[in-house]
């Protein structure tokens, strides 16, 4: 099965496409095509495919930038997949690039290699991330593990899959019960039964939509972009888990220079306890 053909078509109005699409007019000014599900994901897909080629092809994990910890090989797996997405009408938010196209309706948040630094060492948990973002919110999702080749993808409104298997979280309630993965490091043991630490949040939320982690909590003050959990947002929440900022933010945004705290659980009631034991130190 091909993961980017497995959800029902819907149409989404988007600038037009070089595949031959009807014209229309759309907004300012814009000459559209309709897009379907299908089609987005698609492109999704093609694109964290072009930026994995590019990672596993470069190699090159000199430093260009230490103040944003920016790899030679981020900048080339960022331009792979750029092509794809802005060639196929779509804006982005890049991690590593910034805007791009901030006039188009639908916008793509491109982390092109999450966990670079768990990339660098050999460490096998890194991924690269998308969320297509309209007007409602976050629209279709993929994240896709770089070293297993696990493809996780969602649609607003149509569930999450794995490889075209639908995704369940674990249903664990209470914050003593959970296993939970942490970025950063917490002053104080939070109350759960066992964590991880793997180096990788759009992986990380991942993990508690399907169930094999049951929360995660980022135990660093505002750091993450939405290039970080966008992807794994949507995922969670189109499984059936739940996820928050921290600190009540809205984590749906589309500025270079955001950073959220977010906190996800298998269950509103887990959720609740974890975003509780966050809030007794500064997120």
């Amino acid at each position: 099965m091909n993961p980017a053909t497995s959800m029902t078509a819907k149409a989404y109005s988007l600038p037009r496409l070089d595949d031959g699409h009807a014209l229309r007019r759309a907004g300012a000014g814009y000459r559209a095509a309709v897009m379907t599900e299908d089609r987005l994901l698609a492109v999704l897909h093609e694109a964290a495919s072009a930026a994995i080629e590019a990672t596993s092809g470069s190699g090159d994990f000199a430093m260009v930038d230490p103040t944003r910890g920016q790899h030679a090989v981020d900048v080339v797996a960022d331009d792979a997949a750029l092509a794809v997405l802005i060639g196929a009408g779509l804006g982005v938010l890049s991690e590593e690039s910034g805007r791009h196209h901030d006039d188009r309706p639908v916008a793509v948040v491109l982390d092109p290699l999450d966990g670079s630094s768990n990339a660098s060492r050999g460490l096998p948990w890194y991924a690269t991330s998308l969320c297509a973002v309209d007007g409602e919110g976050p629209l279709a999702a993929l994240v896709v593990n770089q070293v297993s080749g696990a493809r996780y993808e969602a649609v607003r409104g149509g569930g999450a899959r794995r490889d075209g298997q639908t995704l369940a979280p674990s249903g664990v309630a209470r914050l003593q019960d959970a296993m939970v993965g942490l970025s950063g490091l917490p002053p104080a043991w939070l109350g759960w039964r066992q964590y991880r630490a793997l180096g990788a949040v759009a992986l990380d939320l991942c993990a508690v939509a399907e169930g094999r982690l049951d929360g995660y909590i980022d135990c660093s003050p505002s750091a993450h972009g939405p290039w970080d959990y966008l992807g794994g947002l949507l995922i969670c929440q189109e499984a059936g888990a739940a996820v928050e900022d921290a600190a009540g933010r809205d984590l749906v945004v589309l500025e270079h220079g955001a950073r959220r705290t977010p906190v996800a659980g298998a269950t509103p009631a887990l959720l609740a306890e974890a975003v509780a034991a966050r809030q007794t130190f500064p997120v």
